[in-house]
Protein backbone atom coordinates (compact mmCIF):
# COMPACT_ATOMS: atom_id res chain seq x y z
CA UNK A 1 0.00 0.00 0.00
CA UNK A 2 3.11 2.61 0.22
CA UNK A 3 3.46 3.01 -3.13
CA UNK A 4 0.92 4.25 -5.49
CA UNK A 5 0.50 1.62 -9.05
CA UNK A 6 -0.20 2.56 -12.28
CA UNK A 7 -3.81 2.65 -11.61
CA UNK A 8 -3.63 5.37 -8.87
CA UNK A 9 -1.36 7.59 -11.61
CA UNK A 10 -4.24 7.30 -14.25
CA UNK A 11 -6.87 8.12 -11.56
CA UNK A 12 -4.87 11.43 -10.57
CA UNK A 13 -4.07 12.56 -14.46
CA UNK A 14 -7.92 11.68 -14.85
CA UNK A 15 -8.63 14.03 -12.38
CA UNK A 16 -5.89 17.20 -13.11
CA UNK A 17 -7.72 16.37 -17.02
CA UNK A 18 -11.21 17.48 -15.72
CA UNK A 19 -10.11 20.03 -12.95
CA UNK A 20 -7.47 22.09 -15.16
CA UNK A 21 -8.90 21.15 -18.58
CA UNK A 22 -6.31 19.89 -21.16
CA UNK A 23 -6.24 23.39 -22.50
CA UNK A 24 -4.26 24.54 -19.48
CA UNK A 25 -2.31 21.46 -18.38
CA UNK A 26 0.39 21.83 -20.85
CA UNK A 27 0.90 25.88 -19.85
CA UNK A 28 1.13 24.43 -16.47
CA UNK A 29 3.70 21.96 -17.12
CA UNK A 30 5.66 24.54 -19.09
CA UNK A 31 5.36 26.87 -16.28
CA UNK A 32 6.46 24.37 -13.69
CA UNK A 33 9.46 23.92 -15.84
CA UNK A 34 10.58 27.52 -15.79
CA UNK A 35 10.23 27.43 -11.91
CA UNK A 36 12.00 24.67 -11.29
CA UNK A 37 15.03 25.89 -14.03
CA UNK A 38 15.32 28.85 -12.16
CA UNK A 39 15.30 27.17 -9.27
CA UNK A 40 18.16 25.42 -10.01
CA UNK A 41 20.31 28.35 -11.28
CA UNK A 42 20.13 30.21 -8.35
CA UNK A 43 20.70 27.05 -5.84
CA UNK A 44 23.99 26.58 -7.84
CA UNK A 45 24.55 30.49 -8.29
CA UNK A 46 24.42 30.02 -3.91
CA UNK A 47 27.02 27.50 -4.29
CA UNK A 48 29.12 28.50 -6.29
CA UNK A 49 29.52 32.18 -4.12
CA UNK A 50 29.78 29.73 -0.77
CA UNK A 51 32.54 28.41 -2.55
CA UNK A 52 34.17 31.94 -3.44
CA UNK A 53 34.09 33.50 0.04
CA UNK A 54 35.46 29.90 1.27
CA UNK A 55 38.71 30.34 -1.03
CA UNK A 56 38.76 34.22 -0.35
CA UNK A 57 38.92 33.62 3.43
CA UNK A 58 41.77 30.73 3.24
CA UNK A 59 43.38 33.33 1.28
CA UNK A 60 43.51 35.86 4.05
CA UNK A 61 45.68 35.44 6.95
CA UNK A 62 44.60 34.14 10.12
CA UNK A 63 44.00 36.47 13.02
CA UNK A 64 46.55 37.08 15.51
CA UNK A 65 45.06 36.42 18.70
CA UNK A 66 46.89 38.33 21.69
CA UNK A 67 46.84 36.10 24.05
CA UNK A 68 47.98 36.04 28.15
CA UNK A 69 51.86 34.17 28.41
CA UNK A 70 52.22 30.89 28.97
CA UNK A 71 54.38 31.06 31.94
CA UNK A 72 53.00 31.78 35.23
CA UNK A 73 53.36 35.03 36.22
CA UNK A 74 55.04 36.35 39.98
CA UNK A 75 53.48 37.93 42.52
CA UNK A 76 55.07 40.64 44.48
CA UNK A 77 55.75 37.71 47.67
CA UNK A 78 56.95 35.48 45.36
CA UNK A 79 53.93 33.02 44.80
CA UNK A 80 53.07 31.47 41.11
CA UNK A 81 49.55 32.78 40.02
CA UNK A 82 46.97 32.49 37.46
CA UNK A 83 47.85 35.03 34.33
CA UNK A 84 44.38 35.59 34.40
CA UNK A 85 42.81 35.74 37.88
CA UNK A 86 46.35 36.88 39.02
CA UNK A 87 45.47 35.26 41.75
CA UNK A 88 47.81 32.41 44.07
CA UNK A 89 47.10 28.92 42.56
CA UNK A 90 47.19 26.46 45.70
CA UNK A 91 49.62 24.22 46.40
CA UNK A 92 51.98 26.22 44.64
CA UNK A 93 55.80 26.91 46.34
CA UNK A 94 56.77 30.50 46.76
CA UNK A 95 59.98 31.87 46.07
CA UNK A 96 62.73 30.37 48.50
CA UNK A 97 60.36 27.20 49.19
CA UNK A 98 61.56 23.77 47.90
CA UNK A 99 59.17 21.36 47.26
Amino acid sequence: MGAMSLWHWLIVLLIAVILFGSKRLPDAARGLGRSLRIFKTEIKEMQHEGDQKQGEQAKQEPPQLTSAPEQRAQSVDGQTADPQTAEPRPGTPQAGQQS
